[in-house]
Parts: C-alpha cells; sequence; structure tokens
C-alpha cells in the first residue's frame, strides 16, 4: 500500500485503520496536525521494558505482535494488532508499557501520534473515550484468550488461529514468517510448528516458501482452527463501532 504524505493526511486517508476511521470529526480535527506516516519493518521494537512510551502507532498494514517476558523463558505472544486497533494502550490508560515488547511482525505503514496527543483526547470523556476504552476491552478479551488457547489447545489449531488472525489485519492471505518466527511467537517448539504447517500442507489449506506462508483455503483453516479466534473476532467486531461516534 502506497503511504500517503504526513502533510496532506485527510479524513479519507485515515481510513485504513479501523479506530481512526470512525474517530469523531471534532477530535480528530485537533488529532490530524500531530499524526505522522512512519514506514515500519519487521523486527522493530516499538516499545519494550526500557522504553518511554512517548507514541502511539495506529497500523495501516503492519502487524505488531505483543509479547510478555519471563526472566528465563523466551518472551511469548500475548496479542496481535493490525489495521482494528492501536499500540500502546497504557499510554492514555496511565502507566508505563507492560512487561514485554511490541515487535513489528509484519512491514509496512503506520500512522504515529504522540502518546500525550491522544491521553488529552481521552481525558477529555466523551465519545473518544468510550471508543478507546471498548478497543481495550477487545484486547484485554484476545489476550485472555491467548492465555487460555495456550494452555489448551494443540499447536495445529494455535497456528490456524494465528494465521487467520494475521491475515485479517492485512490485504492479503499472505505474510512472511519462518518456522523458526512463528515457534517462538506462539511459544512452542519449531519442531512442532513444522509438523503443524506440514499438515495443513498436506490438506493444500496452506503453503509456505522461503519464509512466507499463504493461506490458501481460509474455509479450511477456520475448520481447524480453535474456538479463540471466533470468540476474539466476535468481541472485536461487536465493539467497536463501523462509523464516526457523536
Amino acid at each position: 500500500m502506497p503511504a500517503p504524505s504526513s502533510s496532506c493526511l485527510t479524513r479519507a486517508s485515515l481510513q485504513a485503520n479501523r479506530l481512526l476511521a470512525v474517530m469523531p470529526d471534532d477530535a480528530l480535527g485537533r488529532l490530524l496536525p500531530d499524526i505522522q506516516i512512519v514506514t515500519l519493518n519487521a523486527g522493530d521494537v516499538l516499545y519494550d521494558l526500557h522504553t518511554d512510551l512517548t507514541h502511539l502507532y495506529f497500523p495501516a498494514n503492519v502487524i505488531v505482535t505483543l509479547l510478555l517476558q519471563l526472566e528465563d523463558r523466551p518472551a511469548t505472544k500475548v496479542a496481535v494488532v493490525g489495521r482494528e486497533g492501536l499500540v500502546g494502550v497504557s499510554a492514555f490508560m496511565g502507566g508505563r508499557p507492560p512487561p514485554g515488547r511490541a515487535e513489528v511482525l509484519s512491514p509496512g505503514h503506520a500512522f504515529q501520534l504522540p502518546a500525550a496527543s491522544l491521553k488529552a483526547e481521552f481525558e477529555r470523556g466523551g465519545p473518544v473515550m468510550r471508543l478507546l476504552l471498548r478497543y481495550t476491552q477487545s484486547l484485554v478479551t484476545q489476550m485472555a484468550q491467548t492465555a487460555v488457547c495456550n494452555r489448551h489447545h494443540v499447536v495445529e489449531q494455535h497456528l490456524c488461529t494465528w494465521l487467520l488472525t494475521c491475515t485479517d489485519r492485512l490485504e492479503g492471505h499472505s505474510l512472511a514468517a519462518t518456522h523458526d518466527l512463528i515457534a517462538g511467537i506462539l511459544g512452542v517448539r519449531r519442531e512442532a510448528v513444522s509438523e503443524a504447517a506440514g499438515a495443513l500442507r498436506e490438506r493444500g489449506l496452506i503453503a509456505y516458501s522461503r519464509g512466507h506462508i499463504s493461506v490458501l483455503d481460509r474455509g479450511g483453516v477456520l475448520a481447524r482452527a480453535c474456538e479463540c479466534y471466533q470468540v476474539v473476532k466476535r468481541e472485536t467486531d461487536r465493539l467497536l463501532p463501523d462509523r464516526p461516534a457523536s
């Protein structure tokens, strides 16, 4: 997706992000001068334990993975953020970043906004506060469901749910991801990912090569995904409006 120039941003150019697309006109008018288009590359860390959260990111066509870190364990994925949301909710909720990091999985463009600007709009109350709280609730639901998924569902189910979640947030059905990367994100062994991906490929549901994985049969992948995908999707669709709030 070509990135629009930051100097000529309009409501129409912000439609790529679901939250900005439904932001009330008066609030968006105040925020627009502070919004910048940024290019994000795979592996970019938007925040971590040692970062002051000075900016928020509204993905346009990037996927950001939120990971939590334990002292003696690899980081584990707790949520995926794409064009439906924003990265950095703790900035307007009054806290510091959580004990983890936000890392770009799929490269592209995002709308960057100073955290102080959105916090000021949040503290005005009204529709902007309600919108951001509803998004935060959808993110909490995803995190809670991910915890259940990590504990109770097999790797193939987890992989299918992750693939559907990611491709929902892209403009196509393919993303750059190696088996090593997926294993790290899902918190499982690489061999388990390779076995699950191989089984899906044999059924003609996915294809992968050279660090790219594609969903060929979305219905088939959905049938093999765990319930977590539908739970999170329904809650996100329920909580986020389809038109600007007033």
